[in-house]
């Protein structure tokens, strides 16, 4: 096989396919055709029985079955919307560029869309993936002032590769549906575990549902007579950006470093030790609680054993606090940390927070915010430790859903030229 030869076959092919693929011009390989609208003022081209669709609805759902408005037979024929027939791939080409769908049931568009109607049927879903890699290209050809918008005549131009065997093309689209249909019921499930998870919380924190053996009313406690609450030190040591290392001893938390979901430390910056001698109030301790205090509002995340293994000294930034809880006070952390995300906390950063462009908390503010626990330590390490096991569920359910996701993207970008 030739150097050419090579860069015109993918990465990663399925066993028995070793052509070459062959570069066509897009409108080669499929019909490109756009859509039209009747007018609004003749409520007769309206609430037909023909589907319209409008790039607003694309994006979010892969397989077009009925849209928002329908249109009539009048309708059609006074307009230069055009039938496209089933298994064709919407494609936006103004607006949203690139979103794409393919249609269950013969339908028309607008003129927000250059839609692709393949010349077999069996090429929807090879053509629907690569639509989706058509994205980037279809933006960059795309012009005009007002708005942009890529041509029917750019569309019909771009050049594509694609394997010249019918049986290959239907092996990658099977492959990547396959692949969608996996996220789609991962997602779900994903979202049902949330859906779960916060009823759930509803329901223990409103003390609607108890464990056996528990009926004494729960305590109301203002935060600061459960935690020591300390801010990170502000005064004329606090480091600029030229004292930021890529490495070294003590981390540096950014807000992008605490999430919703806990510590996050795809990016990392560290400061020296000197600079770390030179600071006085921020640095974290084991079973400490941090939470974001301005800008991003109420992010927490919780200074166990795995954490401090990898990040021995983390200090905290000025948009953060760390809530200690007091020597003289027994609590179950589990518990804590799902209070502490609970919407008693979201209401509190809602409505009292200070500021429009930087919103933030202050520290006097935060300590006087009430929330109700319960007296016994054994009720709160039995909520603590269940809420824990969904939440755990529900990590372990999205890391799931990240990798397939990130499964699609590699074969994305290696089972095409």
């Amino acid at each position: 096989m030739t150097d050419n030869q090579k860069k015109l076959t993918p990465n990663i092919r399925f066993k028995g396919f070793s052509d070459a693929w062959e570069q066509r011009k897009l409108g080669e390989f499929a019909l490109v055709a756009g859509g039209g609208t009747p007018s609004s003022d003749k409520s007769s081209y309206w609430n037909g029985n023909i589907n319209w669709y409008t790039p607003t609805e694309l994006g979010s759902v892969k397989y077009l079955r009925r849209s928002e408005r329908q249109i009539s037979k009048e309708g059609f024929n006074n307009s230069s919307a055009k039938i496209l027939p089933i298994g064709s791939v919407l494609f936006t080409s103004r607006a949203s560029i690139g979103d794409v769908g393919i249609i269950c049931t013969p339908a028309t568009t607008n003129q927000g869309f250059q839609s692709l109607i393949p010349q077999d049927t069996s090429d929807s879903e090879f053509l629907y993936y690569l639509g989706q890699r058509l994205k980037i290209t279809a933006l960059k050809l795309a012009s005009g002032s007002t708005f942009k918008e890529i041509s029917s005549t750019s569309m019909k131009n771009i050049k594509i590769y694609i394997p010249f065997s019918t049986k290959e093309r239907i092996q990658i689209g099977g492959l990547l549906k396959f692949l969608d249909d996996v996220i789609t019921l991962n997602q779900r499930k994903l979202d049902q575990l949330k859906q779960f998870k916060k009823l759930f919380m509803q329901k223990i924190f409103s003390q609607e549902w108890r464990f056996k053996g528990f009926t004494d009313p729960w305590e109301q406690r203002k935060l600061a007579n459960i935690f020591c609450i300390i801010d990170g030190d502000r005064g004329k040591n606090y480091p600029h950006e030229s004292d930021f290392k890529s490495s070294g001893n003590v981390l540096f938390l950014d807000t992008g470093n605490v999430r919703k979901s806990g510590f996050n430390f795809e990016s990392k910056k560290f400061i020296s030790d000197k600079k770390n001698h030179q600071l006085r109030n921020g640095i974290l301790e084991p079973a400490d609680f941090v939470i974001t205090s301005r800008g991003t509002l109420g992010n927490v995340a919780y200074y166990d054993n795995s954490v401090q293994k990898k990040f021995p000294i983390i200090r905290i930034n000025s948009a953060m606090l760390i809530l200690r809880t007091k020597k003289d006070n027994t609590f179950s952390h589990d518990l804590l940390k799902n209070i502490l995300r609970s919407n008693t906390l979201k209401d509190f950063f809602t409505i009292d927070h200070v500021g429009s462009a930087q919103p933030h908390i202050t520290k006097r503010d935060f300590s006087k915010v009430k929330i109700e626990i319960p007296t016994k330590i054994s009720e709160q390490k039995q909520i603590g430790f269940l809420l824990n096991d969904v939440s755990k569920l529900v990590t372990l359910n999205q890391q799931k859903l990240n990798q397939l996701q990130q499964l699609k993207k590699y074969l994305m970008q290696n089972m095409f030229v």
